[in-house]
């Protein structure tokens, strides 16, 4: 629970990090686009106080390929050079977000090898990261083989839940579930049905990981790819249109409707 935690406020680190090393050097290479982002603090360590002085091979090593477009892009850059002064504390910022995701792969080991350990049923089904994200949010693997699949799948979501009791809005249908792809790459229309399905499902893989300690992933999987395998295939269904106020019901706007001027006379009979 605590290495999930960790993970994911590192991440958070990294990529403030990462914004503002691309912003400040964005000032003297602001054509450098890499999808990559460790690549581009790769780049400014290597490249960052001498563009010019990059050659093709160079580029490939550090980058991997691609080394003509970045030749490309800097020999039609508008940017200057940063003063050496500049160029250290770039460096700096570049080998700190490094440095992080060093350590994120290390905590990525430990947390694949603990979970698979801890919860083999859960792991088998879902990654091992949204597992132990889940572990997390529950509290322990105990309070998670109690829950009932309906709160298992509205982890991560209490703010969302919260403010549907207090103001009535919108209920979540979804919490840390929506990481998995099935869930944030389905249809809006089946979302909530693919992430109940999978709550059943791991409610029952918990229960076990925690209680029997019978490993039943192969023939829960089975089953769950079967079931979102059917509601993926279902047609969509179509939203029923809304009826719209008429003003012409309503006396006030010209309207001559029965129920309105019933209505109105009553009132006027109780007052």
């Amino acid at each position: 629970m605590q290495a999930i935690a960790a993970y994911n406020e590192l991440e958070k680190t990294r990529n403030l990090i990462h914004e503002k090393l691309e912003e400040w050097y964005g000032i003297y290479f602001p054509e450098l686009r890499l999808s990559n982002q460790l690549n581009y603090a790769r780049f400014v360590i290597r490249f960052g106080a001498d563009k010019k002085g990059a050659t093709k091979d160079a580029l490939d090593d550090v980058l991997g390929g691609n080394g003509d477009a970045i030749l490309n892009s800097i020999s039609r850059s508008i940017g200057r050079e940063p003063d050496a002064q500049e160029y250290e504390m770039l460096k700096g910022l570049a080998e700190q977000e490094l440095a992080i995701s060093k350590l994120q792969d290390s905590l990525d080991m430990y947390l694949e090898r603990g979970v698979k350990q801890l919860m083999p049923n859960i792991a088998y089904m879902i990654d091992y990261k949204i597992a132990a994200e889940l572990l997390g949010r529950a509290g322990s693997l105990q309070k998670l083989s109690v829950m009932p699949a309906g709160t298992i799948q509205l982890l991560g979501a209490e703010k969302a839940l919260f403010k549907h009791i207090k103001f009535g809005s919108r209920p979540p249908k979804y919490g840390v579930l929506y990481k998995l792809p099935q869930i944030g790459t389905a249809r809006k229309d089946i979302r909530g049905r693919i992430a109940r399905v999978y709550a059943t499902k791991l409610a029952i893989a918990a229960r076990a990981d925690a209680i029997t300690k019978n490993f039943i992933a192969e023939k829960l999987k089975a089953q769950l790819d079967s079931a979102v395998e059917r509601i993926t295939s279902s047609p969509v269904k179509e939203k029923p249109e809304r009826r719209r106020f008429d003003n012409r019901d309503n006396r006030n706007f010209g309207g001559n409707n029965r129920n309105f001027r019933r209505n109105s006379q009553r009132f006027r009979g109780r007052r």
